[in-house]
């Protein structure tokens, strides 16, 4: 469940009685032009972009309230509402966000059957005793906003713990503070985000957001690092890392300063955060002033995706010259990469995903083709590692250490048709002992499901792996109810994870399908390379290869296979429906990227050039061109049915990017099918909302699918007309 909220729950809800409503009329057309590079673009909705115009909101609104009634009259969505929301509550308790201290105090976020949000929770050990902590229920009770918990920061004694709230699913977080025993400081702070405290545990580094204005362009840049002291205000904070206290650094607007402390060597790290994923580090003594200079700790150019340290080493995790990651180590007396040697070195056919340094050694994760993990530990100086054998056989694994000092590793294991178990590794018997959070649960369901892994050839003869689950009495006739889903973006993996969700859609003879497209992670750093800026075209070129797979094979067809992803997933939608809309019968991109050429035109979009291109270089204009779904909708054509989404509060991917497409694709369309745009007026990119919205939205997108792919228990009532 935790890893589907992750991946999945990128979407947005508007709840409203289903009710007859007449499908709103088009947006009007106001063309403007774009000049890039001696190419002009008509741009006929740029006006949307104007959030604030009274003529878009009503627009929109209209079409949410068009898209809700739409959704609430097919039938069948209330039974698998229902269904969903029972495979979730079979579990009487899903725990997430668990922190473990030196004094073994966990503190973790619990949400238990018919409750909408989770609470945190407090335990003296794994075998201790719980105490409700904070409810963020009773936090703001009075305002119209809900409140969900974003993170937990206990300082390096546990005895004080940073909580960071945001409300609707805004991202613009608010720390409270508490002593161990539940005692709340008096001072909130706002904006705040990326906290690490301090060896005196009574302050710690924070990076603060300069706007709560999720369209304000200034939100993200030249942001700033400030030092809190417990029981002061905000207001009082010293200015830490800035970049008119430090002008050598010629930091990039878009680089994010963030400022941790290390424990283990007692340094502070600086780190330049973008969506790069080579990351750019400096260290110098532990709280020095600005006039002692930071060292390089690591380069870009290092490709240093991870670090970890004990008292004696740092541990770099990297891709250079190693696409499938090797780890190396450096000596704490001189911790520059440049200094580091290898001791895991790069596998041929598995690829490094993680790593946690214990007093014992070091525990490294790697995968397979996407869809086969596995677990190393690596003894304290020596050079061989061993393989431990899991449980069962692991399509995902998360590794979990208390800290450098202890050798408590705690291993968690699942697959798309094994729930996650978490168990506590003991090196000295070799043996894995269940120490569940969560409550165990039972889905006989299971037994009818299998999960295959194919690989298909792309355009380029590229072979593809790709994930398929489904009942295993399903006839390959052609006529199966089936989904694409895919991300495709950021180095990011798809890795096989287990929701109930996703169980309830496959009840329905459904089959679920999860190419591991180019641009994401699954088959290292060249996997991710292969789909980025100017490459990006073989991230939807390897979703349109799934399809024409699925169709040849004999699973589904054309007028019964859908397509959904979110955010950054909405590229991979959106450009596989545009070149291929014959292959679909309907399509789903969730707060999608769906305009790329004008992201840099929003508070997100600077920070997303590592990843995406910028319109200031030519060749990376046309690979944003390329990539945008909105330029390459054509006028007169067919498309299948769509649900298009958006939240009003998204800081991430702004509302207007979603409708702007929305608008296009309802104009230049000629089908029957419906082209549905639905906005979240309450609601953000997804994730920190209400159990019950997540739920409504998601059987609202499988009742959609299901309804256009003509199956008998999900069809269209009267009450909406065209």
């Amino acid at each position: 469940m935790e890893k589907l909220l992750c991946i999945i729950l990128m979407v947005c809800c508007v709840t409203i009685g289903a009710q007859e409503i007449v499908k709103p009329n088009l947006a009007p057309v106001k063309v403007v032009t774009n000049q890039y590079y001696g190419l002009t673009l008509e741009d006929p909705y740029q006006y949307m972009e104007d959030l604030s115009n009274p003529e878009v909101l009503t627009w929109m609104k209209e079409n949410a309230n068009y898209a809700s009634s739409v959704l609430n009259s097919i039938s069948g969505k209330k039974v698998l509402f229902d269904k969903m929301m029972e495979l979730i509550n079979r579990r009487s308790a899903s725990i997430n966000n668990v922190h473990i201290t030196k004094s073994n105090v966990y503190y973790y976020i619990k949400r238990m059957p018919g409750e909408d949000i989770g609470k945190m929770y407090k335990r003296n050990g794994y075998e201790g005793e719980e105490t409700l902590f904070f409810d963020p229920l009773k936090y703001k009770a009075d305002a119209k906003e809900t409140y969900t918990i974003a993170s937990i920061n206990p300082n390096l004694l546990g005895d004080k713990i940073a909580v960071t709230v945001s409300p609707n699913g805004s991202e613009n977080p608010e720390v409270l503070i508490f002593k161990e025993n539940g005692e709340k400081f008096n001072e909130i702070l706002y904006l705040t985000r990326g906290i690490s405290w301090l060896k005196s545990g009574n302050e710690f580094y924070y990076n603060k957001l300069n706007s709560a204005d999720v369209t304000d362009m200034n939100r993200k840049l030249f942001t700033k690092v400030y030092i809190h002291k417990i029981d002061t205000e905000q207001e009082a904070d010293d200015l830490f890392f800035s970049s008119e206290l430090y002008p050598d650094f010629n930091i990039d607007a878009k680089e994010i300063p963030i400022v941790s402390y290390s424990e283990e060597s007692n340094l502070d790290v600086l780190n330049f955060v973008t969506v790069d994923n080579s990351l750019a580090l400096f260290y110098k003594d532990a709280q020095s002033d600005s006039s002692v200079k930071w060292k390089v700790l690591a380069q870009r150019s290092d490709h240093v995706v991870n670090v970890e340290g004990d008292k004696e080493n740092i541990y770099f995790l990297t891709y250079k010259d190693a696409s499938n990651y090797k780890i190396l180590k450096a000596s704490i007396k001189a911790p520059s990469f440049a200094n580091a040697k290898t001791i895991v070195t790069e596998s041929e056919s598995e690829m490094i995903i993680d790593f946690k340094v214990t007093k014992d050694g070091l525990y490294y994760a790697v995968m397979k083709n996407g869809v086969e993990a596995n677990v190393y530990f690596l003894p304290k100086n020596k050079t061989v590692p061993k393989k431990l054998q899991l449980p069962f056989t692991a399509g995902q694994v998360g590794l979990e250490s208390k800290n450098s000092e202890s050798s408590e590793i705690w291993i968690s294991i699942s697959g798309w048709t094994s729930p996650g178990k978490r168990f506590l590794y003991n090196l000295a018997t070799n043996t894995f002992t269940h120490q569940q959070l969560s409550t165990p649960v039972e889905y006989p369901e299971l037994d009818n499901l299998i999960a295959k892994e194919v690989m298909v050839k792309s355009h380029d003869g590229v072979m593809v792996p790709v994930s398929i689950i489904h009942n295993k009495s399903i006839e390959m006739d052609g006529q199966n109810p089936t989904v694409i889903y895919s991300y495709g973006a950021y180095g990011n993996s798809s890795s096989p994870f287990f929701s109930p969700i996703t169980l309830a859609y496959t009840l329905y003879n459904g089959v679920l399908v999860v190419p591991h497209v180019r641009g994401g992670g699954e088959l290292g750093e060249a996997w991710h390379r292969g789909g980025k800026k100017e490459t990006k075209p073989n991230t939807w070129k390897d979703g349109i290869a799934t399809a024409e797979y699925l169709i040849k094979e004999g699973y589904t067809n054309p007028s019964k296979l859908s397509i959904f992803g979110a955010s950054a997933g909405g590229i991979f939608v959106g450009r596989t429906i545009t070149e291929r809309p014959d292959l679909f019968v309907a399509g789903a991109p969730m707060v999608g990227a769906m305009n790329t050429v004008r992201m840099e035109e929003t508070p997100n979009g600077p920070v997303n050039t590592p990843e995406f291109g910028t319109v200031k270089d030519p060749a990376e204009f046309k690979g944003l061109l390329e990539m945008d779904s909105y330029h390459h909708l054509q006028p007169n054509t067919k498309y299948p049915a769509m649900l298009i989404t958006a939240g009003i509060n998204d800081p991430r991917v702004i509302a207007w990017q979603p409708a702007k497409f929305a608008a296009k694709m309802q104009a230049d369309n000629t089908s029957d099918n419906p082209i549905l745009f639905l906005t979240n007026f309450e609601g953000g990119h997804g994730g920190g909302t209400k159990l019950t919205d997540a739920i409504n939205e998601f059987s609202g997108l499988f009742a959609f699918f299901y309804w256009q792919s003509g199956h008998p228990d999900f069809q269209l009532s009267k009450s909406v007309k065209d």
